[in-house]
């Protein structure tokens, strides 16, 4: 008991999140299982693909995939958490984090396209089976990749990603304007796509409580939308965003037939996807488990622990462990 309770001081005093359904029958201390994460690069279609890898690739397969303009990292709470119960693996697109990022003018920037190198790093590193963790850009990506190969998908995770109209407030109307005329918005768009306020907003939204927020998460995130190359590539990304909207029936009608088993953790102060998209999803799927949470649009930075014990709960009982 002393040991126990020794245990859980240390962890109250490293400011960690102790999440009963994603520790129970764990006994590796949190620095241990940090350190199972391994950092890898493989060739996928000429380029080089960067990965975040934790687990033993015998458990099942949670493949997590991120949003904009993040990368992979924003999943680290999970695999510091989940790494003895499953196989984790977090890939960067190209253009994104550690990947490569070729010119805009060499290298189509699409969701089709994203989703198809996505598709070929499955398949590279043999993941025949897994569940799929999906945030903001990781929606329109995954979703292409289920309905490519519905045999694939086990479960099914939606984070702060959007596949109804519900989900686009009044925020969205600039953009569908960017839309139906690149040329006469671009502008506009890139004065507030890419500042270091806009980056922030992304984070904070609409929560109250601003010192729940580390700083560098913006500030990494502002930088690397101001690398060599980023504007053109985000732009490109960014006006193919239309093709998802126009995809929203489908995607629907998708999820009514398939019926996966799906987990909803949705951050309530969300500044660009409307807290109805949580309730959205539960017309098509109506046992999906929805959870809404005091948290922002990156829900995991806020709520690592919680979100953590909500997984692996929803594994546990669809999946194992």
């Amino acid at each position: 008991m002393n040991k126990l309770l020794s245990a859980l001081a240390l962890g109250c005093a490293l400011g960690l999140s102790f999440s009963k359904a994603a520790y129970a029958g764990q006994t590796a201390s949190h620095s241990q299982v940090q350190m199972s994460v391994a950092y890898r690069s493989i060739k996928v279609d000429d380029l080089t693909i960067f990965y975040r890898e934790a687990g033993s690739p015998d458990k099942p397969t949670l493949l997590l995939l991120h949003g904009f303009p993040s990368s992979s990292r924003m999943y680290d709470p999970l695999l510091a958490r989940l790494a003895q119960q499953y196989h984790l693996v977090a890939p960067d697109y190209p253009g994104f984090g550690h990947s490569d990022a070729p010119d805009s003018k060499a290298f189509v920037y699409t969701f089709d396209h994203l989703a198809s190198v996505m598709v070929h790093f499955t398949e590279t590193l043999g993941l025949n089976k897994y569940s799929l963790y999906v945030q903001d850009y990781g929606g329109p990506v995954g979703f292409r990749m289920m309905l490519a190969h519905p045999e694939r998908l086990q479960t099914l995770i939606v984070q702060n990603a959007v596949s109804h109209e519900d989900g686009l407030g009044p925020l969205w109307q600039k953009r569908r304007e960017f839309w139906a005329d690149r040329a006469a918005n671009e502008a506009g768009l890139r004065a507030s796509f890419f500042s270091l306020a806009t980056t922030k907003q992304r984070h904070v939204g609409h929560n109250p409580d601003i010192e729940a927020f580390n700083p560098d998460l913006w500030t990494d995130e502002f930088n690397f939308l101001n690398q060599p190359g980023q504007a053109d590539i985000q732009s490109d990304l960014f006006y193919d965003y239309r093709t998802n909207v126009a995809s929203y029936p489908k995607w629907q009608a998708w999820l009514r037939e398939h019926q996966p088993p799906t987990l909803v953790v949705w951050g309530r102060f969300d500044p660009s996807f409307d807290v109805a998209e949580a309730a959205a999803y539960q017309r098509d799927l109506p046992k999906a488990q929805v959870h809404v949470l005091d948290a922002g649009h990156f829900a995991l930075d806020e709520k690592p622990g919680e979100i953590a014990g909500l997984v692996a709960d929803f594994l546990g009982r669809h999946v194992g462990k």
